[in-house]
């Protein structure tokens, strides 16, 4: 690299899930920073290819890291995914099993730190910015890293809109939008048998990508991590819906997070955990199915309703981005570069109240973005609710109060 005719460069990275919206990010932060004089570097599959990187002239690092051109990101620009790709790899927290063989001799504990060797790969690289695009588990490694005197500019990316500090994070809309049209399009089965339509919905630790869509529509009922709710109120309501109904049938949105009343915090995480100590949640909505069924025989007068229950799983994050998941992002990537230009950094561009913003990193870490379910949840109904939409931001529930 011949850093004399150029500015230091400029790094970019995408962990955590991936959404629709990344590459259009990843375009709009390459093809400014490129006529601003900056080299682009593309790190691959998010924190892993920094941590993993060797610093000798003569290692293969190709799949460590790629120098960013325009035609690269005009090329996936358009389309969904990652193509630097991704992972959930938290540097700060690496098994022994995962320390890279390099670094082996150093680092011999059951978990390890491999911070420093993380600064120092991204001094070889010459990186003088971080750009690092992610939710809250991949952005608050980057406050750590602004902590030990790197310079990091965040852009908030999740399905589930909960980075804090932020009305929108990339992917939400794209997520809202499938689900909305996989409610419509699984509702003709629902009606046609005359059954409960119980659909599991991406929504870990925050409902909004179950109260959006319910609010627009698509279902009669949502049940979210913020509140654990009564099966049998659940189901009573349910009937009630398809009762009247002229087609029969009634839908409910579960968040993959929701809980019973009585089911403890960790009762139904599926008892795995990924290598960096992630929780894998999964199966509620089907649990719910069933227990529907089940209920509906002493709620409806002794005869049973079947259920037909999906979940949606990647189908929301597979694919091209919707017009929002098109537009934030470039104008995300455009904000990071406004900021590096004035040479400013430990920030996280954001929306908020209609408007681009930034603010402090450490937003990421300082709170959890929820649904304010005083607000915005009837707790009796298992349904959004609102008094007023008089300016209120674009996705209603999701501003930080």
């Amino acid at each position: 690299m011949d850093r004399r005719k150029k500015k230091k460069s400029i790094a970019i990275l995408t962990g955590g899930g991936d959404v629709p919206g990344l590459n259009p990010a990843i375009r709009a932060i390459t093809i400014r920073a490129l006529r601003e004089g900056y080299q682009v570097i593309g790190l691959k599959r998010g924190w892993a290819g920094i941590m993993e990187l060797i610093r000798e002239k003569k290692a293969d690092n190709t799949d460590k890291y790629m120098i960013l051109t325009e035609e690269i990101v005009n090329k996936a620009g358009r389309t969904g995914g990652t193509f630097l790709h991704t992972s959930r790899t938290r540097p700060s927290h690496v098994p022994l099993a995962n320390v890279p063989a390099h670094y082996r001799d150093k680092y011999r504990n059951e978990i390890n730190d491999l911070t420093e060797e993380v600064i120092r790969n991204l001094e070889y690289l010459g990186v003088e910015y971080l750009i690092p695009i992610g939710g809250d588990d991949t952005l608050s490694y980057g406050v750590r890293l602004y902590s030990e005197g790197v310079k990091v500019v965040a852009i908030p990316k999740t399905m589930d809109n909960d980075v804090p500090g932020t009305d929108y994070c990339i992917g939400f809309s794209t997520c809202v939008t499938r689900t909305i049209q996989m409610c419509n399009t699984l509702r003709t089965s629902a009606g046609s048998h005359e059954r409960i339509l119980v659909i599991e919905v991406f929504g870990r630790y925050a409902g909004f990508t179950a109260m959006l869509p319910t609010m627009a529509g698509a279902a009669n009922r949502c049940v979210i991590p913020e509140y654990k709710f009564d099966p049998e109120l659940l189901t009573q309501l349910l009937i009630e819906d398809r009762g009247k109904n002229p087609s029969r049938y009634s839908v409910a949105l579960v968040s993959e997070g929701a809980m019973m009343a009585g089911m403890s915090d960790t009762e139904f995480i599926t008892g795995n955990k990924d290598v960096y100590g992630h929780s894998l949640h999964g199966g509620i909505g089907e649990l719910v199915s069933d227990k529907i069924r089940e209920l509906s025989v002493s709620l409806n007068h002794g005869k049973r309703i079947n259920t037909i229950f999906q979940q949606l799983g990647y189908l929301v994050r597979g694919g091209d981005p919707d017009a929002i998941d098109s537009i934030v992002p470039m104008a995300y990537g455009n904000l990071a570069l406004d900021l590096i230009l004035k040479g400013i950094h430990g920030r996280l561009v954001v929306l908020r109240n209609g408007r681009y913003d930034n603010a402090p990193i450490d937003a990421v870490t300082s709170t959890n973005k929820i649904v304010d379910i005083k607000r915005y949840y009837n707790c009796e109904r298992y349904r959004p609710q609102y008094k007023s939409f008089e300016f209120q931001p674009l996705f209603i529930m999701t501003g930080n109060s």
